[in-house]
């Protein structure tokens, strides 16, 4: 097998079909491609319209769905699939993390086998993502830092100037470029970086789970590029219910941040990281305030970010709790 792309679904079965249409329209462009569908135990009927649809389709010659019982997050998702197509006798070449929420553009998937077959050095790489209408969205993304973090919660222009360095999501370029990490919607990784990386940590359930794999990937000599010739529409955050109109967070993501932090970069990294954030959020929310410029945070942002620090939480790496399973 050349290349397995994992689609993990769960309660936008819709937006998987969907996506699974502009799949198939892919399929002669990789020869040696399999697509395998995990339907993450939204409990709704989901498994029964996504197989309909690929018998009714004809999509069964390259396409194969996996019904789970309970949802097991981004993560436990899609190492539901990834666990197996790696004990097996046919390992994929390459696996694709795909979302549910994205619209696959011509020639996305080959551009990217493409790139991985001409650079055997490179361990992942990622999509340009973009809207519908064909607007960029930023997909190729800097570590975060103590200073990242301020800068991006003040979000202030003479501070973002003064700290682009640092800026976690810098703006779109149009050539492919080594980067820190790429956004787990559209997302290839070799065999090799996998087999040295192992799967994805289902500590997180979702969320920083692809900062995670990319960070760990680099430690081993795999490092991350984008991609952008591999174009990806994503509707952002309609698998998740986080997307751009301002709403309160979840829980489990801020607590995959706070892991995230403990996990990789120790006590002394977290706490800086959180001072910052909260010190960032506190002025944001003074300037806001004082000027009566709009609020753009997710609600609650500065007391939860508190709630969830490390001074509140603690400093021992803790697996997030999974929603579906706490009662």
């Amino acid at each position: 097998m050349k290349l397995l792309v994992v689609i993990v679904n769960y309660r936008v079965t819709h937006l998987a079909i969907d996506c699974l249409h502009s799949v198939a329209k892919e399929i002669a462009s990789v020869p040696g491609i399999h697509v395998a569908i995990c339907e993450n135990g939204s409990g709704d009927g989901s498994a029964e319209l996504i197989q309909r649809a690929i018998d009714d389709n004809g999509w069964s010659s390259w396409c194969t769905l996996k019904a789970l019982g309970v949802n097991l997050g981004f993560t436990g998702g899609n190492n539901a699939i990834l666990r197996p197509a790696l004990e097996s006798a046919d390992k994929p070449q390459y696996f694709l993390l795909l979302n549910s929420d994205t619209i696959v553009r011509p020639n996305a998937f080959k551009a990217l086998v493409d790139f991985m077959d001409n650079n055997p050095k490179v361990g992942i790489a990622g999509s340009r993502l973009e809207e519908p209408d064909g607007t960029p969205q930023r997909s190729a993304f800097r570590f975060q830092s103590p200073l990242g973090e301020f800068e991006g919660s003040l979000k202030l222009g003479l501070v973002s100037k003064l700290l682009s360095r640092w800026v976690v999501a810098p703006p779109v370029v149009d050539h492919a470029f080594e980067t820190d990490w790429v956004s787990g919607a559209s997302m290839i990784i070799r065999r090799e970086t996998m087999e040295a990386t192992g799967l994805l940590d289902e500590g997180y359930f979702t969320y920083f789970d692809d900062i995670d794999y990319c960070f760990n990937a680099k430690k081993r000599g795999w490092p991350s590029w984008y991609v952008p010739a591999s174009r990806v529409v994503h509707l952002v955050g309609q698998s998740t219910g986080v997307n751009s109109k301002p709403k309160r967070l979840p829980p489990y993501l801020l607590e995959a941040r706070r892991r995230h932090f403990l996990k990789n970069y120790g006590a002394f990294y977290a706490a800086m990281v959180d001072v910052c954030r909260i010190a960032g959020l506190s002025l944001w929310r003074l300037r806001v305030l004082l000027t009566g410029k709009e609020d753009t945070t997710p609600p609650q942002h500065l007391s939860d970010s508190i709630r969830h620090s490390v001074f509140f939480k603690g400093f021992k790496v803790t697996d997030v709790k999974n929603p579906a399973l706490t009662f």
